[in-house]
């Protein structure tokens, strides 16, 4: 293995501050007035994504100089004790319940969502297992089977809290990483068949799920409960036009749009900077993707390579979800924007999988 190293992607590394600047300015002006009612500090928010924010950048420049293939060490204990987590979130007094979801650990508004550790925890594992295994990923039993069998037994302690959302984006990148090792496309057909009839069984299971269905495609038979996100959205993407409204200028934002700092942000930038600072944007998530499959395609071993398609695949399925679900083009999820939505750990552990990414690029080829 060629343990050289080089500068890091500076492009990438560019792009992602960037992002991370232009999700802090709107964070702001999204939750200004929010945050004033609720909390009597215009800069609620904005200070608390200023400080996490903070904390992902030094912990991403720690975690570039730590030579990726350290993580293969640590991938089996780092998946149980996620799994420990999991665990703990759902017993009663020990999780925290917010929306529904018993999601979170912590003590007040300082928490940490087991799930979103979970996500990087299983890239990391899986691209350790392909690589290993790679040569038996055409085998359904000796090779399929048995990834798929840990991602599923995930998935399925994410959906007891429940999050579908987290969920799915876990399962669809893993998805996409068994694949591009060299899985059988039959298999994938079989599978994929008996996948979407899991998904139907987990839609109808939950009225609320299915009410956002409904409420996706008439979100006028429900306009002011399952279909009022959605309208709301789109009541502040149509008036933005090309240049927006003015950065600040969001109407939507004043109570019309429930907590716009954190899945609808993409709808405020889209009223306030119109659809080029929405373009912007997009450019900027395609900047990021380019590079991180460069860096796949460069990296000097397969686990490096899986572990750089995993987090770029992770990434590119969330602002997928997230813009398809702002625009009105998917059902309602709860997905964040990377790196632009108010978080706590969604950000902290975004960053921190894109450190791993950026040390990867310092070994590329």
């Amino acid at each position: 293995m060629d343990k050289q190293r080089s500068a890091p992607d500076l492009i990438l590394l560019a792009t992602t501050i960037g992002l991370l600047t232009i999700g802090l300015i709107m964070v702001y002006s999204a939750s200004a007035a929010w945050a004033t009612y609720r909390f009597d500090d215009a800069w609620f928010f904005a200070k608390r994504q200023l400080f996490f924010g903070g904390v992902g950048i030094v912990l991403m420049c720690l975690i570039m100089r730590i030579d990726y293939w350290t993580w293969r060490t640590y991938s089996k204990g780092m998946l149980v004790i996620c799994f420990i987590l999991l665990v703990l979130v759902l017993i009663p007094g020990v999780g925290l319940v917010r929306g529904g979801a018993s999601s979170w650990l912590g003590v007040g508004a300082f928490s940490i969502q087991p799930s979103e550790f979970t996500k990087i925890a299983m890239i990391v594992f899986l691209a350790n297992y392909l690589a290993i295994h790679q040569k038996k990923i055409t085998s359904f039993k000796r090779g399929l089977l048995p990834s798929l069998s840990l991602v599923m037994l995930a998935f399925g302690m994410i959906m007891l809290q429940p999050d579908l959302g987290t969920g799915s984006v876990m399962v669809g990148t893993c998805i996409a990483m068994i694949f591009i090792s060299g899985a059988r496309i039959k298999h994938f057909v079989l599978l994929g068949l008996l996948g979407v009839a899991g998904f139907v069984g987990l839609i109808a299971s939950a009225p609320y799920r299915i009410q956002r269905i409904t409420s996706f495609l008439d979100p006028w038979s429900d306009p002011l409960g399952s279909g009022f996100q959605i309208i709301q959205s789109l009541f502040a993407i149509g008036p933005g036009g090309l240049l927006g409204m003015g950065l600040g200028e969001s109407r939507q934002k004043y109570f019309y749009l429930p907590e716009p700092q954190t899945d609808f942000i993409f709808a405020i930038l889209a009223e306030e900077m119109g659809f080029l600072g929405g373009m912007i944007v997009l450019a900027l998530f395609s900047i990021l993707f380019w590079r991180g499959i460069r860096i796949a395609l460069g990296a000097p071993d397969l686990f490096g390579s899986f572990l750089a398609v995993g987090i770029v695949v992770m990434v590119a399925i969330q602002v997928m979800i997230n813009i398809g679900v702002v625009t009105g083009l998917m059902p309602v999820t709860g997905i964040t924007l990377p790196l632009l939505s108010y978080g706590g750990s969604s950000l902290t552990l975004m960053l921190m999988s894109l450190g791993i990414l950026l040390n990867i690029s310092r070994h590329a080829r």
